[in-house]
């Protein structure tokens, strides 16, 4: 199964399509694997640079590995395969004042920020009353404050920046009702959506289309693309066709 989704990404990574984000900056969170480095790889592709950042390590609640160094060099080498920057830091999301740093840096070198993708999260499983304190606060504190954090150190620069921009933040089927075995997890998407759902209704989203359309299941390329003066935020449910149609709209 990994060789088959390396080989998918070898061949995704060599495709050039239409532009849309041609001259636009993305920062994405947990971008060194996975869902992370195919938004990494897919806004690449239609023409963006990326800032991205990845923890580069197992955290201590989970029972699959953590990502790894050679992820993260890996995910810079296939988008600078398509001709893109990317800016790469191993950073916590968890420690606001690194993560600020990195956008900064990010920014600094690429130039602007046009998307922000709060993707970074983790998963684990236990009975609700048997979750160990230390795997709810991890849980909390990567899922949920991670994402706060994320979007706290981008909408100062998107403010300055006075030419609009996107924010997206990465949800699930457990952000919208109770799933059996993961009540932490649970927890932190639930607080994600209500999240997303203040800053899209109220301070950083002045168009009401915007708000009207947080709680909608969509491909990500319906709620990706930058609108100029406004900023928009989005709480993502799903991703379909990950690699193939991400960010084209497709079903």
């Amino acid at each position: 199964m990994r060789s088959l989704r390396v080989a998918h990404e070898r061949k995704a990574s060599t495709r050039v399509h239409n532009g849309r984000f041609t001259e636009k900056v993305a920062f994405i969170t947990g971008a060194a694997r996975g869902q992370g480095r195919a938004e990494a790889l897919r806004l690449a592709q239609e023409g963006a640079d990326i800032i991205a950042v990845d923890i580069r390590r197992k955290l201590d609640s989970t029972i699959y590995p953590g990502a790894t160094q050679a992820d993260l060099k890996e995910a810079v080498r296939l988008v600078e395969a398509l001709g893109r920057r990317i800016v790469a830091t191993a950073v916590d999301v968890r420690d606001f004042d690194s993560l600020s740093e990195a956008l900064c840096a990010g920014v600094a070198e690429l130039g602007r920020l046009d998307v922000v993708i709060a993707n970074a999260g983790i998963s684990s499983a236990n009975m609700s009353w048997e979750v160990r304190p230390e795997q709810w606060q991890e849980t909390i504190d990567i899922n949920l404050t991670g994402a706060f954090f994320t979007a706290k150190a981008a909408i100062p620069i998107l403010i300055d920046q006075g030419t609009g921009g996107c924010i997206v933040m990465t949800s699930s089927t457990a952000g919208l009702k109770g799933l059996p075995f993961c009540g932490h997890y649970v927890a932190s998407k639930h607080g994600l959506v209500g999240l997303a759902k203040t800053m899209a209704s109220w301070a950083w989203a002045p168009e009401r289309s915007a708000a009207d359309r947080v709680m909608t299941d969509v491909p990500l390329g319906r709620s990706a693309a930058p609108r100029l003066g406004s900023i928009l935020v989005y709480a993502l449910f799903t991703v379909r066709n990950l690699g193939e149609n991400v960010l084209s709209g497709g079903e």
